[in-house]
């Protein structure tokens, strides 16, 4: 078994009580004060993230742009000096191989991965690699700290020389966070106004950024956060996991991830796939459903319709921000042209269930 990895901020964890366990090959905090608490002071004040686990693997030369965009869904050549965009990677057959960030950077393009895939990913893009590239994979080099929350411009701006105000949703500046060289990024995972940071170092550099922001972030309710937390904050904005979500075995289109598959802009790996599949119709779809009472659903839960299984939960939770269980799933086509009785199975349980859109939480501060 592969040692598991700590970031740069494992010791500062330990230090503040966190409860910490192995996530995707990670020694990460799971919890603090508590995952329903730690949760509403993201929705109310801020929260503080360690999310130095992401992969971050830099694209360069010549043909870089025309490159990453034969390997992502979307869009680069939109991208403006100063952006980020949201995307997918495709195998041949259409299926997910992650999702993902991609700035546009002075050098070349940052592709922002998930922890447990970043090796895959890297693998992936070297043997698709063509033309006059270099790839790079400086995971190991990052720090990524997420500032997240309605007051979180209030607590970073003392912080740093940037007018953070100018930074728009989706877009980056490059300074000095404690005068430390810094990507400052207002993206997030959460649906509220927040920013990432990302800034090269080590245990020294991690800790001086983490304890200025939760120094500066006490009169505002600022709490570290962990991963409990993490997933009921980015559940209730119906953003996906890789792994529960999206795998390699559903698309995008499935996923209801076509707004970031651009279809149109030419070629890119898994396009025929999704071509076919769009003029073909959907198999199956990613619905968003709400439980009544204060049952919660489960990843593996079965999907009745009219008693009958014809899907699973994929993610579920308990929201603390709607004091009910909420959930995604697949269910077939066939399945949802039917109007029959939508309930989940749990714990042996028929529980009803209501479909509702996406975001199942429509207050965050960004929205």
């Amino acid at each position: 078994m592969s040692q598991i990895k700590k970031t740069q901020l494992t010791s500062e964890h330990e230090r503040l009580g966190g409860k910490m366990v192995e996530f995707g090959g990670w020694w990460m905090p799971v919890r603090f004060r508590g995952i329903v608490e730690e949760h509403q002071a993201v929705r109310s004040g801020a929260g503080l993230f360690d999310v130095s686990h992401m992969g971050e693997i830099l694209i360069t030369g010549p043909d870089a742009l025309r490159f990453t965009n034969t390997i992502v869904t979307n869009n680069v050549e939109k991208l403006e000096p100063d952006q980020a965009l949201y995307t997918c990677m495709c195998y041949q057959s259409g299926g997910i191989v992650d999702d993902l960030l991609v700035y546009r950077l002075p050098e070349g393009y940052l592709l922002v991965v998930n922890a447990a895939n970043t090796e895959k990913d890297y693998g992936w893009i070297v043997e698709h690699a063509e033309g006059d590239i270099q790839i790079a994979n400086e995971s190991d080099d990052y720090i990524q700290i997420a500032l997240q929350g309605p007051r979180a411009a209030e607590i970073l701006a003392p912080l740093t020389d940037e007018n953070l105000d100018a930074i728009r949703f989706y877009h980056y500046a490059k300074g000095d966070v404690t005068g430390l060289p810094a990507i400052i990024s207002r993206t997030g995972y959460t649906g509220e106004d927040g920013f990432e940071v990302y800034l090269k170092g080590g245990e020294a550099e991690a800790a001086r950024v983490w304890r200025a922001l939760l120094e500066q972030g006490k009169p505002f309710g600022l709490v570290p956060i962990g991963l409990g937390a993490r997933d009921t904050l980015r559940l209730e904005m119906g953003y996906m996991l890789y792994g529960n979500d999206i795998t390699q075995d559903t698309t995008p289109l499935e996923a209801g991830l076509g707004w970031v598959t651009k279809l149109k802009k030419g070629p890119f790996i898994g396009r025929d796939a999704l071509l076919r599949q769009k003029e073909q119709g959907l198999r199956k779809s990613l619905i968003a459903f709400t439980v009544e009472g204060r049952s919660a659903p489960r990843h593996g839960y079965p999907l009745l319709l009219d008693g009958e299984t014809h899907g699973e939960v994929t993610s579920g939770t308990f929201s603390p921000s709607l004091e009910r269980g909420i959930g995604l799933g697949y269910l077939s086509t066939e399945a949802q042209a039917r109007e029959g009785i939508l309930a989940v199975n749990i714990r042996g349980k028929s529980v009803p269930a209501s479909r509702v859109s996406l975001p199942f939480y429509k207050q965050g501060s960004h929205l």
